[in-house]
């Protein structure tokens, strides 16, 4: 009962804060303005952070397959949008979320390049494979095709403060991730990492045109800079934004778009994903039986394994 209402005053405060925050909604669609409405343009899309499914929060960093879909819905309805080109900084992260944003650029009914910052590397490249065209810096850290994930020992440590868990358990597994590893724990670990960087290879393949075993040379984890990217086909061409807009144009036969950037998130949409956000943790928190967050922390038991490429 105590935590439910916990969940409603959470839900309420946020709620009249995002009503408070209305006034401060900021920024209109120059997509609109009748000057340059029927011209050709393409839009830039600024993809900056670790790639997550939920993140960033209020005023915060982060790419998540949400915030992607809704840029990308905004290209598809603008007539005047005749492609993307996908800024991205990002050194990777969650597999579920690169692969998600991966199939939303390889579907995405307009052309779609990626312009790669200052790093694209791993689930940054993973995002970046399926597009039409990749253009990087000669200097840009990119590559990192492969797969990790770490599990904290914390035996050793709760012996040294006399800290004893004790799991009940049903399934032989179950509590795998609150002790060392079994040998036969560590193969079940390999083998998912081994399923996660077959899919990876085999999407980075598909997205570059590329045989899996060439790409599979190149998935060492490696990190490249664009010049060494470019001559191992992960990239297309070098040089910046302004190269990746006229290499769109290119492929694609647009004589001269015009560059187009949309509205930053106003105030009441970054509060809004906010208090997605932190809802979404609250609820599962509070209605998941097998994941009781302050019981997990009181017991000193890590979250649930998390993979990523990075």
């Amino acid at each position: 009962m105590k935590k439910r209402k916990i969940f409603i005053i959470a839900l309420v405060t946020i709620s009249v804060a995002a009503v408070l925050a209305l006034p401060f909604i900021n920024g209109a669609d120059l997509s609109r303005d009748p000057e340059v409405a029927d011209q050709e343009k393409v839009v830039v899309v600024r993809l900056t952070g670790s790639i997550m499914e939920m993140g960033g929060g209020f005023l915060g960093g982060g790419i998540t397959p949400d915030q992607v879909y809704r840029q990308l819905e905004k290209a598809a309805e603008d007539p005047s949008i005749e492609g993307v080109v996908l800024r991205v900084e990002s050194p990777g992260g969650s597999i579920a979320a690169s692969q998600s944003i991966a199939a939303m650029i390889r579907d995405f009914e307009k052309p779609v390049v990626v312009s790669m910052a200052d790093m694209a590397a791993s689930g940054g490249y993973y995002i970046a494979a399926p597009a039409q065209g990749i253009v990087a810096h000669p200097g840009t850290v990119t590559g990192s095709i492969g797969v990790i994930s770490s599990v904290m020992d914390l035996e050793g440590l709760y012996e040294k403060l006399g800290i004893k868990v004790e799991n009940i358990k049903s399934g032989e597994h179950k509590d795998m991730f609150s002790r060392s590893l079994t040998d036969e724990e560590r193969e079940i670990m390999q083998n998912i990492s081994d399923e996660a960087y077959y899919q990876f290879i085999n999407d980075v393949a598909e997205g570059r045109d590329m045989d899996p075993d060439e790409v599979r040379e190149l998935a060492t984890g490696e990190l490249f800079i664009g010049t060494q990217a470019k001559e191992l086909g992960l990239v297309d061409k070098l040089g910046g934004l302004d190269e990746a807009i006229d290499y769109l144009a290119e492929m694609n036969e647009l004589e001269d778009p015009i560059r187009h950037e949309f509205p930053p998130p106003s105030l009441f949409e970054q509060l809004f994903d906010y208090g997605y956000n932190v809802l979404a943790t609250l609820e599962r928190a509070f209605t998941d039986p097998e994941i009781i967050m302050l019981d997990k922390l009181r017991e000193g038991v890590p979250p649930d394994i998390r993979y990523e490429v990075r």
